[in-house]
């Protein structure tokens, strides 16, 4: 007997899913920011820094990850009143010995210590009840930025050029160093001290906990780096200070153990340092507010890709849908997917930008009825009257768009050939391809537009997957001003926001008849139960 039950959708299943991943998400960082209770005063271990004590800051460098003799260390800085309450930062100079000109390996250690202690006598500075301690790294093997030149014989771009094939990292000197102390006076009981913090916790004679020295390892970008040459005796280096709560202590915590899996995996140090500028550079509310629409960016590029995939694989005929259009939207997204290769831009960015490529070549085979007979092409040249009609109003558009586009193309990539410096021909070549479909990618759109208006119907459109589309531009416009990418591209992602507008109008122009969904030979949208 039929009960009348009928199983979920995908769609449904997945958004299910989706909202269960963000609560359990929302409540195990919300942890974080709780500290244990303290049941009885003496089950605990209570703050140092609750008392307000003095401290000095002490920052030496040394060759050795672990100096054991005074003459291992150079003081650096000292500050015998430290006012760990407030934001500071200093600009001191640093030396740079001859071993570490010569591809060698330079620490900065980092002290709070009693104001009393002599920093000229080591024991005292290791010894005092009261010192805390925090190591960073100053230096860092990388692979220097490949020189750009101007391809026609001008002068160079004012960047040292590696010798041609070198590919060898060397040695770069970490400009700027964060450091934080823990400043919220968080009493913990002794048998329930989170891992992450129970690990850098020291007690002093009295068995209160010192305060915690943290150095930032997410603030330690590449752009920062200076390329260490043997000419170089001496450099600036950054220092910057401020206080931090126990809850973002613990966040960043989190963070920096994730990251050390993920290079472990294959991540490339500038993919690293894309996801450490998102935490670096961003305010923690804002930060939390990234992660949700980050979340929300991945659920609507899989429906998006999944009503795409439906729209087009039930789609019989190509009447009311401008193939041009189809052919240049492939064309385009792998141009930008090669461009966004060549500048090695951050796999946040790449690769969903190849999985949209393979996406579009695909929908070039139905747009031109192209099958495959093993590995080759073949194309039916059967088509309806309908299709036939659309052919004629895109050629239209297409003759109209050619007299704008050729001049605007001509004119960019000979003025990128003699004003902008490129790394090789192909970056040329690539980059005025890119350049063209960014300024003028949009133009593209005119001949479904045309077709659109013509037609006086927007009924033979995929809106479903459009508007999961559309929503992701909006997304992309945070995505901009947060993730690394080439300006062009972020430029892009405000332009595709003109082109939603623009879709929209029509589609409030043209309201779409559900009795002629049919109009086109059943070209509107398929039915619900298989968009879902």
């Amino acid at each position: 007997m039929a009960t009348g039950y009928t199983l979920p959708s995908l769609t449904t299943v997945i958004c299910g899913v989706f909202t269960a991943y963000i609560i359990h998400s929302a409540w195990t960082l919300g942890q974080l920011f709780m500290p244990p209770t303290c049941p009885e005063y003496s089950e605990c271990v209570h703050p140092l820094i609750a008392q307000e004590p003095k401290f000095q800051l002490l920052a030496f460098t040394s060759q050795k990850k672990m100096p054991e003799y005074a003459t291992d260390l150079r003081l650096v800085h000292r500050v015998q009143q430290f006012d760990y309450l407030n934001e500071q930062e200093e600009k001191v100079e640093v030396a740079i010995p001859k071993r570490v000109r010569n591809n060698g390996s330079l620490y900065l250690h980092i002290f709070l210590t009693s104001p009393s202690v002599d920093p000229e006598d080591w024991g005292s500075v290791v010894k005092d009840d009261f010192t805390v301690y925090a190591m960073a790294h100053l230096t860092k093997y990388h692979i220097p930025e490949a020189a750009t030149i101007n391809l026609l014989g001008g002068e160079e771009e004012k960047k040292p050029k590696p010798p041609s094939g070198r590919k060898k990292p060397v040695t770069h000197f970490q400009s700027l160093v964060v450091f934080n102390v823990l400043t919220d006076p968080v009493s913990l009981p002794r048998n329930a001290v989170p891992y992450d913090i129970g690990r850098s916790l020291r007690l002093d004679s009295s068995g209160r906990y010192l305060p915690i020295l943290y150095v930032d390892s997410l603030s330690a970008r590449l752009r920062d780096l200076v390329e260490v040459d043997p000419s170089m005796k001496e450099t600036n280096l950054t220092l910057k200070y401020s206080p931090i709560s126990y809850g973002k202590l613990r966040l960043w915590m989190q963070f920096e153990a994730a990251l050390h899996p993920m290079a472990h995996l294959g991540f490339t140090d500038k993919d690293l340092d894309e996801v450490k500028g998102i935490f670096s550079d961003t305010n923690l509310y804002f930060l939390c507010i990234t992660f949700l629409v980050a979340a929300l960016h991945m659920l609507f590029d899989f429906l998006a890709f999944k009503n795409d995939i439906s729209f087009w694989r039930e789609r019989k005929t190509m009447e009311g849908i401008s193939s041009s259009t189809v052919a240049w939207r492939a064309f385009s997204q792998i141009i930008i997917f090669l461009y966004l290769l060549d500048e090695n831009t951050s796999m946040v960015v790449l690769f969903p930008t190849g999985i949209g490529g393979i996406i579009e070549l695909w929908k070039v085979t139905k747009a031109f009825h192209i099958k495959f007979d093993g590995w080759r092409p073949k194309v039916t040249s059967a088509r309806t009257s309908g299709e036939n009609t659309t052919e004629k109003l895109d050629s239209e558009g297409i003759k109209y768009l050619s007299y704008l586009m050729c001049p605007l193309l001509v004119g960019l990539a000979v003025y990128s050939l003699l004003y902008t410096p490129h790394k090789s021909w192909y970056s040329w070549v690539i980059t005025c391809l890119v350049n063209g479909v960014y300024a003028f990618g949009f133009l593209f759109m005119l001949p479904q537009l045309f077709i659109n208006y013509r037609l006086k119907s927007v009924a033979h459109l995929p809106w479903r997957a459009f508007m999961y589309k559309a929503f992701n531009t909006f997304i992309d416009d945070l995505f901009a001003f947060i993730i690394t990418m080439p300006t062009a591209h972020r430029v892009a992602c405000f332009r595709d926001d003109v082109v939603f507008v623009i879709y929209l109008i029509q589609r409030w122009l043209y309201p779409v008849d559900k009795k002629r969904v049919n109009e086109y030979g059943g070209s509107g949208e398929e039915p619900r139960e298989k968009q879902d």
